[in-house]
């Protein structure tokens, strides 16, 4: 089962999350958490790992809309976006396809939500 829309890309890595982040914003989400793994790893673990990020992006009028649709729903909320430094200038950023995992849930309505928001995310990754 696909369950992401990814692009590679050859771009600075904090350059692009700060691309990223405003590319969000124009489709009408904020971040509401920023996870940097390596970061965590290291700190909890003292182990190494690549660059990899996961901004935890959210549009609150589709979160609404989902959640009066299905209240438990906020176990698959925010939507995940990831960016992964894979070295030598390469930089992977995958969305979370939020209509493959919404449809297993078997509400229409809601399948409908997921796939729009899933078709914005898809369009916003393709034209990074």
């Amino acid at each position: 089962m696909k369950y992401a829309f990814s692009k590679t890309l050859h771009e600075d890595y904090d350059q692009l999350i700060t691309r990223l982040e405003a590319a969000l914003k124009t489709i009408g989400f904020g971040i509401v958490s920023t996870i940097k793994i390596d970061k965590t790893l290291k700190e909890k673990l003292d182990a190494d790992f690549k660059r990899y990020t996961i901004l935890g992006a959210c549009n609150p009028h589709f979160a609404l809309a989902a959640l009066n649709l299905e209240e438990q729903l906020g176990v698959l909320l925010p939507c995940n976006v990831v960016v992964i430094d894979q070295g030598n200038g390469k930089v992977d950023v995958a969305a979370m396809d939020p209509a493959a995992l919404i449809q297993q849930l078997g509400n229409e309505k809601l399948s409908q939500l997921a796939d729009e928001i899933a078709r914005q995310l898809k369009t916003l990754i393709e034209r990074l």
